[in-house]
């Protein structure tokens, strides 16, 4: 299995499924109806891969496994390297899980272009999958910067009424914070001599120079993540975007941030990684408490849950410049827990703005009476945003928190309040969703989910209690990985103290 190049295979089959698409010929019907096949068995057989890579990853080695190089430009030290450690396993497992599901969503949903629709998503899945895969700085940029582009037209193209301005404010935001990341990337390059990340991890650079590249770094990071106050692209983004669309940008691209900082960030700069923290914990606290605040007054359930996943971002912010292991392992797994939960939040106004189409909580209400099974996989996901014992999301928060109580107790406790917050507008949401009084006609005829959306929920719904119930799974791949970058880490900065 190890001798297989099953990075590439897994990163590029998407890319040749995209290909095959654009080359169907025929009338629009019958190329919408084999686009939608073909996507959902290249996405399907891109998972299996992925499972296969689950199965023979190695839990305690927290060095890079099924390891890829070629050799593109020697004396410039850039080549094609390819592998993953327990930090980017769930990632890229999180990449080929909701791309299957989102071709699933999109079904009957998108009727028009669906040929180009399905070749974005899964040209998406690639640039995905090699960001999370890359261990060369120019292809890790690469990946990164090019997931922009089929998420530009994702929402350009089937977005709602503002989709265009909602695209460039998108596109032009993640654009700005990426050019000064490339700046200090070839400033690395030409500094270290390589390309290489685990070589770069270990090369030492000057002090002074960290503070430079860190903050070109964050600029990039921080409006991926997104972290207040360079967050206000996402709230557009989400309302505008189809409902497949939110459900990666949530579940997938806002998690490449948090991933930049544990491979680029920590490791690489350690000494302002330290110095920094305590703005990142500020900035971290502000977006928790104000985004919460802010979502609580939302009528559009979109923005609502657009705006909680600002504040749950704050958690993975904090519990990453905690720097000791219990933070950052709840920053991990807040990540991949927030991916699941929040994906199939968005599906579910996905589901109710199929029927009635709007996303306006006021023309809903009592849905648990003529929607019950939606009603319940609604609840389970809304007490796993909450972060409730037993689900997903209690298990990634507690840990950021604890690893934040560790370094201030203040900062612990103001975030803490952040809990309270989004357990208030998520109770709220719930209550004038799905029960509270009936408001009207329309909402009291919609159908119950049939057998298509059961099929993606299912899945979502039993990772959030697995996790939450039997969270080592996860914690043990992943500590590993993070005790070698803590570890590191700690060296780094005893050395240069």
């Amino acid at each position: 299995m190890h001798d297989l190049p099953i990075l590439s295979l897994m990163t590029f089959l998407p890319l040749l499924g995209a290909l095959f698409l654009l080359l169907l010929q025929g009338d629009d019907e019958r190329i919408a109806a084999k686009s939608r096949v073909v996507a959902f068995l290249v996405s399907g057989l891109t998972f299996l891969l992925s499972l296969a890579v689950l199965v023979n990853f190695d839990p305690v080695n927290p060095d890079m496994q099924f390891a890829e190089k070629v050799i593109w430009f020697a004396d410039m030290g850039i080549s094609y390297h390819m592998g993953i450690d327990g930090v980017s396993l769930f990632f890229v497992l999180l990449s080929t899980l909701l791309t299957p599901i989102c071709v699933l969503a999109s079904w009957y949903g998108i009727t028009s272009r669906v040929r180009e629709y399905m070749a974005a998503f899964l040209l998406l899945e690639t640039f995905m999958i090699g960001t999370f895969c890359a261990l060369d700085a120019v292809l890790f940029y690469l990946f990164f910067e090019g997931v922009l582009i089929p998420m530009f037209v994702i929402i350009g193209v089937w977005g709602g009424a503002r989709r265009v301005y909602s695209a460039f404010k998108f596109f032009l935001y993640t654009l700005l914070g990426s050019v000064l990341m490339l700046v200090a990337m070839i400033t690395m390059i030409v500094q270290a001599g390589t390309a290489d990340i685990p070589s770069l991890m270990a090369y030492h650079f000057d002090a002074d120079l960290q503070i430079w590249l860190w903050l070109a770094f964050f600029a990039s990071f921080a409006v991926k993540m997104p972290m207040w106050p360079v967050h206000t692209w996402l709230p557009d983004a989400h309302v505008e975007a189809p409902t497949a669309g939110s459900v990666i940008l949530a579940g997938v691209l806002l998690k490449m941030g948090g991933y930049g900082f544990l491979r680029f960030s920590l490791p690489m700069m350690p000494d302002a990684s330290a110095m920094f923290a305590p703005m990142v914990f500020g900035l971290s606290v502000v977006a928790i408490i104000y985004t919460s605040l802010v979502a609580l007054v939302q009528q559009d359930m979109k923005k609502m849950i657009a705006y909680s996943s600002v504040a749950h971002m704050g958690f993975v912010t904090l519990g990453i410049f905690t720097l000791n292991l219990q933070g950052i392992s709840g920053a991990v797994f807040q990540m991949i827990s927030h991916g699941v939960v929040s994906a199939a939040l968005f599906l579910c106004v996905g589901v109710v703005y199929e029927r009635l189409h709007t996303r306006d909580l006021g023309r809903y209400g009592n849905l648990s009476r003529n929607m019950p099974i939606y009603a319940t996989v609604f609840v389970i996901l809304m007490l796993g945003s909450v972060g409730l014992p037993a689900t997903s999301g209690f298990v990634g928060e507690f840990l950021a928190l604890l690893g934040a109580y560790k370094v201030d107790t203040v900062v612990a406790t103001l975030a803490a309040t952040g809990v309270v917050l989004g357990a208030t507008y998520m109770l709220l949401l719930t209550r004038k969703l799905v029960f509270g009084p009936r408001v009207n006609e329309d909402a009291a005829g919609m159908l119950d989910l049939d057998l298509r959306e059961k099929l993606y929920f299912l899945p979502l719904v039993i990772l959030v209690l697995w996790m939450g119930v039997a969270p080592n799974y996860i914690l043990d791949r992943v500590t590993p990985a993070l005790e070698k970058i803590v570890s590191e880490y700690q060296m780094d900065v005893a050395d240069h103290k």
